[in-house]
């Protein structure tokens, strides 16, 4: 990562949303078992190998610089202050020091604010669990990261051997960055690649990079938002023909009237769970078999992700049926989508949403999952032309905007808004691929991977899936003061899993000829 690299928009809105009550840091609860003979330490050997490592995720080294008086998103330059022991922590657990009370430390944990004046990370080692088990949280600003590059990041952590891997160390004396050019000499070289290939506009725009001076006193900064500005619009200018065809192609949905039936579903209703959120956490994780999942997928002719919106759909329709708060109407679930590219690693955001109705109104397990399906399927469809405006509106800067956005974001919270006005969507799904093969870190082998994500005013409640060999490892986060005990929507998770597994399970005499 070169010093002085500008946040995006997207990754800077992380960043002016936060507040004190909604931090906006990812992160995840590992369950390790260490081998039978293991004779060390695991917090020195696991902070040693990632020492070792640092310089192959550069984020991990990097902090943020404000623009002088905020007028512009922040950078990213190395830390030369950096130390490891601010951010790899030994951890203690009360007893019974079993994965029940790691999940209600955690919770506790991930309410807490990351320190930006460091990189934005954190890790937490708790030795002395159960079965030889070893818990690890770790925690990093959402600026920094998506699901994407996370699983970057899971692979410089992890080995697939019980002995870690030989990693080369930096080349000595590298430094990420570029040498520093003579400013008109850069700007000749903009103006030459802007006009040398004049009959692809859409490349030259998209390849265009005017002069920067990369300093940051004031007048410096203004000069390059200006060319950054221009850069923008001349970049927009080359991706008019999609821009229009993506809102041609959404004004065509609206104007459907099929597409309207589809419109009127991804409404939410209120509910108990789109309330303000306090600065409170309560976590908990649980696991069901992966195969099992995919299996009933393909049976019901969805996908898997269709078979979690369906197990999230069933289990707050159990929870909130138990206060007799079950809206008549659908909930609504907000998924995120991965716009990322193959082999893209880059330590940012590359993320897009759809609304999806959940079918909570529908009793039946087996016509719930197919009406998600359905849902699914038309939400996608809904969505798709959207896909294409995201990268040209995503990077959108504007001067002031840290101050302006932090304030709105802060007056947002304060005001409780999100008690009247109507929600976005009602939670938040989340669906995260990860390895099929077991991995390990430090020697140690890991177990589960549980995601722990963001609670927002108005959406307190968020369910994020991460795969892991035969499992799929769900995370329930939410604000406690609208849950203060998750772990009941956990225990619900299994029941629903089986309904669903009997809803699409052959009748008994058909097994029973089947035998004979």
């Amino acid at each position: 990562m070169a010093d002085g690299k500008k946040l995006s928009s997207l990754d800077a809105s992380f960043l002016y949303l936060e507040t004190p009550e909604m931090p906006m840091h990812v992160g995840s609860m590992a369950i390790f078992r260490l081998p039978d003979d293991y004779k060390g330490d695991f917090f020195e050997d696991f902070k040693a190998m990632i020492v070792s490592r640092l310089h192959i995720a550069p984020i991990l080294k990097a902090r943020l610089e404000k623009a002088p008086l905020d007028i512009d998103h922040p950078s990213w330059v190395e830390d030369d202050q950096f130390d490891i022991d601010r951010h790899i922590f030994r951890a203690s657990l009360p007893q019974p020091r079993d994965r029940a009370t790691l999940e209600r430390i955690v919770g506790w944990m991930h309410a807490k604010l990351l320190n930006r004046a460091r990189p934005l990370w954190e890790f937490y080692v708790f030795e002395g669990m159960k079965d030889n088990e070893v818990g690890l949280y770790s925690k990093m600003h959402h600026a920094a990261i998506d699901g994407g590059a996370g699983a970057a990041l899971t692979n410089m952590i992890y080995d697939i051997s019980p002995i870690p891997r030989k990693v080369d160390p930096p080349a000595a004396g590298a430094k990420p960055g570029q040498e520093p050019r003579d400013i008109a000499a850069n700007l000749l070289d903009s103006y030459q690649q802007l006009f040398s290939q004049p009959l692809d506009a859409s490349a030259a725009a998209k390849n265009l990079q005017l002069p920067r001076t990369g300093k940051s006193d004031i007048g410096s900064i203004l000069f390059d938002n200006a060319m950054y500005q221009i850069e923008s619009a001349v970049r927009f200018a080359g991706n008019i023909p999609t821009v229009l065809k993506s809102v041609s192609d959404v004004l065509g949905k609206v104007a459907d009237p099929k597409s309207r039936e589809s419109l009127a579903s991804m409404v939410s209703p209120p509910t108990m769970l789109n309330k303000t959120i306090s600065s409170e956490r309560s976590f908990a994780g649980v696991s069901i078999p992966l195969s099992r999942a995919k299996a009933l997928a393909k049976q019901a002719g969805g996908k898997l992700n269709d078979v979690v919106l369906a197990l999230a759909s069933g289990v707050v329709r159990r929870y909130l049926r138990q206060y007799g708060t079950l809206p008549a109407k659908s909930l609504t679930a907000a998924v995120p989508i991965s716009l990322r590219e193959e082999g893209n690693t880059e330590a940012n955001n590359q993320v897009f949403g759809m609304i999806c109705a959940i079918a909570t109104d529908i009793d039946d397990p087996k016509a719930r999952l197919e009406a998600i399906i359905a849902q699914s399927t038309k939400s996608k469809e809904m969505s798709h032309p959207l896909r294409a405006l995201m990268p040209q509106v995503s990077n959108i800067s504007m001067l002031g905007a840290p101050i302006m956005v932090q304030i709105l974001a802060l007056l947002y919270s304060r005001s409780n808004l999100s008690d009247v006005l109507p929600p976005a969507a009602n939670i938040t799904v989340s669906n995260v691929p990860g390895p099929r093969q077991t991995l390990y870190a430090a020697g140690a082998e890991l177990l589960h991977i549980f995601p722990v994500s963001i609670s927002t005013h108005g959406q307190a409640l968020n369910i994020t899936v991460q795969s892991y060999r035969d499992q799929l490892d769900f995370g329930f986060i939410v604000g406690a003061n609208i849950i203060p005990h998750v772990q009941v929507m956990c225990d619900m998770l299994p029941e629903e899993f089986a309904a669903l597994e009997a809803a699409y399970a052959p009748p008994a005499a058909d097994i029973k000829g089947a035998a004979e």
